[in-house]
């Protein structure tokens, strides 16, 4: 059974229903005048269809009774007029409510792909990307209906409904009370299919969310499951969360197919009512034939928009649990927020200090405990340590995309806290262990380090970190697409973008974390003078476990269970022969019998 759990994000929340409707109508604002020509344009065709039935009326009582053929084509003349305006009026209706629904669909995708920008990585560390992707997209989409059949269809068929019923009331209240008869016990049914159909779309959605989350995950990793033969496995799994999505979607459908029937129903026994109840008064001479016809047009005329009301409904129940998901992401607040009085940080000298920081990821867990360091600006930093010692952490605090629990981190004397997260991240460069390049140009990859960098310096950039002499040899040299990830590109040249890209942005706090990690020895002798480059003036945090790669840093912090446990340069530490001595002479011992040679640092 593969990983099908309900995280904290897909957890089924009951919604109060006429606040999120508030809220998603509140989208039409800016297109009012639009809005009102639309009503207008429809309150025209609905005023046309109300005066049909009566002007059927007046054709049998007055014209066919007595024989008038000249009144009655000037009636028929009449009718084709009104219904020419009609149709004219429903096509521009439509045209106008296509384009404001498309607007505010593409500003709904646009304001939750701003908002999910500016979450922080804890958000995204929880949550699957497809997952997210599905609401993005999926969800959204779902949308799409919603707007233009509330507009176009339940405004003008509730004036309908109320302009219908104060007619037949006025032309004989026992035959509309008859007509009635049926609408309270459909509002009713309606209701208690509507409590259990929504919880089905939810569950729906929730699946299909699973299932979009899978897909995307196993994708993406395609060489692990072909590398350990597990594509059998996997269609097992995927079969699984498809059946549990066509299942879901079978349970929601097969109530909301009750919406249509159930209308359709009230509306024949509201008929039969009608005309048993007519023929009954025929007799009595209350009513005649002709207002007998138009009354039965009349009663069509108030069914078909209660029909489309139940559809309208019926669409409501069925993508209300999408704007559902939507809105839980854009009402989460992200960790990591601006004070309001954030200060610009001007430019930056580089120096960076923490005192007594004390920082986890969750509540209860100590990852690191009152760290506190203070680093020279243009000082190189090397953080060695375990695995889990707390080294990415002190980077990712540098970053600010995490808030320690206690202590200060300072930078040129700026709390991290007040200051804006632009001018802060603006001014430090990256090269991590994993690294991400963006489909697209070699160059535009390079120039996302600074998105205002000419071609000349994108390429002056590579030739410094000796990537320029194989991007050259690619078919397209600097225009050469890569695939997600840099799937075409090796590892090791993949590394040296990313080094081109921190040169491009001219960074005043630099951070390498294990940036030449798993790159062979050619190649890292390549990156050592565009690696000294990339150092120079500026200040420096270097995470390596491979020490022969720090030995040159201004100093080396030891990190282990969330403490500086010794500091010093490379001869420093090894004079004192602690623990970094003991682990620098292990890892030479092991080059050696490897007859690795020790690369150093510029």
């Amino acid at each position: 059974m593969p990983i099908n759990r309900i995280d904290e994000d897909e957890a089924l929340r009951p919604t109060f229903k006429i606040k999120l409707l508030i809220r998603l109508f509140s989208y039409l604002k800016p297109y009012k005048f639009q809005v009102a020509l639309t009503l207008l344009l429809m309150g025209i065709v609905s005023g046309v269809e109300l005066l049909n039935p009566y002007l059927l009326k007046v054709a049998i009582d007055r014209y066919i009774a007595t024989k008038n053929l000249n009144g009655l084509l000037f009636l028929g003349l009449v009718m084709s007029i009104t219904i020419l305006v009609s149709m004219f009026c429903t096509r521009k209706r439509i045209s106008l409510m296509a384009k404001i629904t498309n607007q505010i669909h593409l500003t709904i995708r646009q304001e939750l792909y701003a908002h999910l920008q500016k979450l922080s990585l804890s958000f995204f560390d929880h949550r699957p990307a497809g997952k997210i992707l599905a609401r993005v997209i999926g969800d959204v989409n779902s949308l799409n209906n919603l707007f233009n059949t509330s507009v176009t269809g339940l405004i003008p068929d509730l004036a309908t409904i109320i302009a219908v019923i104060i007619i037949m009331l006025a032309m004989n209240y026992r035959l509309a009370l008859a007509s009635f008869l049926m609408l309270p016990v459909l509002i009713i049914f309606l209701g208690a299919v509507e409590i259990v159909s929504h919880r089905r779309w939810q569950i729906f959605r929730q699946k299909s969310s699973n299932l979009n989350a899978f897909t995307h995950e196993h994708f993406s990793g395609i060489k692990v499951v072909q590398s350990f033969t597990a594509e059998e496995q996997t269609k097992k799994d995927f079969h699984f969360l498809l059946r549990e999505n066509f299942e879901a979607f079978i349970r929601a459908v097969r109530l909301n197919d009750l919406f249509w029937p159930s209308v359709e129903l009230s509306w024949g026994i509201g008929t039969i009512i009608v005309f048993w109840y007519g023929t009954r008064l025929l007799n009595t001479g209350t009513v005649t034939i002709g207002l007998l016809v138009a009354f039965s047009g009349y009663v069509s005329m108030f069914w078909r928009p209660v029909m489309n009301i139940s559809n309208f409904y019926n669409t409501l129940v069925s993508n209300l649990s999408g704007a559902e998901r939507i809105y839980e992401l854009m009402d989460i607040e992200p960790s990591i927020q601006e004070a309001e009085d954030a200060v610009t940080l001007p430019t930056l000298r580089g120096e960076v200090e923490f005192k007594d920081v004390t920082f986890g990821y969750q509540d209860g867990q100590i990852v690191l405990d009152q760290v506190s360091f203070r680093v020279a600006p243009g000082e190189t930093v090397a953080l060695v340590g375990p695995t889990g010692a707390g080294k990415t952490s002190i980077i990712n605090l540098i970053g600010r995309f995490f808030q320690p629990q206690s202590g200060l981190i300072l930078i040129d004397g700026f709390d991290l806290q007040k200051v804006t997260l632009e001018s802060l991240r603006g001014q430090m460069g990256w090269v991590l262990q994993d690294t991400f390049l963006f489909s697209g140009r070699i160059i535009d990859n390079i120039r996302y380090g600074r998105l205002t960098a000419t071609d000349e310096e994108c390429i002056a950039a590579a030739k410094a970190v000796h990537a320029h002499e194989f991007i050259t040899k690619l078919e397209n040299g600097y225009d050469t697409e890569v695939q997600e990830r840099g799937a075409r590109l090796s590892f090791g040249q993949r590394q040296q973008i990313a080094f081109a890209r921190a040169l491009v942005a001219n960074p005043r706090i630099l951070i390498l974390d294990e940036a030449t990690a798993g790159i062979d020895t050619h190649t890292e002798r390549l990156l050592q003078q565009g690696i000294a480059r990339l150092l120079a003036g500026r200040t420096s945090f270097i995470i390596a476990h491979r020490l022969s790669t720090i030995v040159n840093a201004d100093r080396i912090m030891l990190i282990d269970q969330g403490r500086i446990i010794e500091m010093g340069n490379h001869q420093e530490l090894l004079h004192k022969k602690g623990y970094y001595y003991q682990l620098f002479m292990a890892q030479f011992r092991f080059l050696a019998a490897k007859e690795e040679p020790v690369t150093r640092l510029g």
